[in-house]
């Protein structure tokens, strides 16, 4: 139960761009499961609302990393990679790992200092 609570804790602005990358990536995966529905099954309305809903996530995925990325200071390069990571299928886990282990993400990651990359 801890755990649940504290991946809801949108205190700070490393844990609002962690949550809101876990939901694209939950997104990603409804639209796929959709698309399948789609194209191999026929159900041709089966993309409709997981489709809108990932629209609306990808949506605030690039407002929130926009807003991350002035709140932490990452340099541009390290923007770009976060908005990138928003177009594959599960990239925007990828990269919340990467920015995560190289100090991007502040509070979350194991060093609290300066970022180990410098981007």
């Amino acid at each position: 139960m801890e755990l649940m609570s504290h991946f809801f804790d949108l205190r700070t602005p490393a844990k609002r761009f962690r949550f809101v990358a876990v939901l694209e990536a939950i997104t990603w995966l409804a639209l796929l499961i959709a698309m399948f529905f789609k194209w191999v099954l026929g159900h041709t309305e089966a993309v409709a609302v997981p489709g809108m809903v990932h629209g609306i996530v990808f949506v605030l995925f690039v407002v929130v990393s926009l807003i991350t990325a002035v709140q932490l200071r990452w340099g541009v390069v390290v923007t770009v990679l976060a908005l990138v990571s928003s177009v594959p299928p599960f990239g925007t886990l990828v990269f919340e790992w990467w920015a995560q282990r190289n100090g991007h993400l502040a509070e979350l990651s194991d060093d609290t200092t300066a970022p180990r990359v410098a981007a």
